[in-house]
């Protein structure tokens, strides 16, 4: 069975964009350094032949990758969603208890998850133990650095 995967309208367009990239300018970089390290003779000794036939495979790997998992994608609709529950889609700020600091994340798939940008995967720990709390909950969350307590300061959908 082929498990649907969940991102938002912002998400598949990204993943769109990169599957263009890599089709109209990566794919057609790597066949001209193939062609040009082929002129150089032995192919059993040429490294840049050997190198590209290497980054050929990763991007027409990662291009696979992308398009099955735009084939499954569920777009749901942050626009639509509302409530006072964190959920997909939606952004929380909270207030680390132990060293006051406030961090916002949105809550959005696996493949669009980029905690430098602020975006967390539904499945990390933080999202998985946010999931269904409301404004003033605490949260505890094990995380790989120990146990870290969060305080729920919003929760909005934009």
């Amino acid at each position: 069975m082929m498990d649907k995967v969940p991102m938002t309208a912002e998400g598949y367009a990204a993943l769109e964009a990169e599957i263009k990239h890599l089709k109209t300018v990566e794919r057609p970089r790597i066949i001209k350094a193939i062609a040009d390290a082929r002129t150089h003779g032995d192919l059993s000794e040429n490294a840049e032949y050997h190198a590209a036939k290497e980054q050929q495979g990763i991007t027409e790997a990662r291009m696979a990758d992308l398009e099955d998992k735009l084939s499954r994608a569920d777009i749901i609709d942050v626009s639509k969603l509302k409530g006072d529950q964190v959920m997909f889609g939606a952004t929380v700020t909270l207030i680390d208890e132990d060293t006051d600091d406030k961090v916002k994340y949105r809550v959005v798939g696996e493949v669009e998850a980029d905690v430098k940008k602020g975006k967390i995967s539904i499945t990390s720990p933080l999202a998985r133990a946010l999931l269904g709390k409301r404004k003033n909950t605490i949260v505890e969350v094990s995380t790989p650095g120990g146990g870290k307590s969060y305080k729920v300061l919003k929760v909005e959908f934009k």
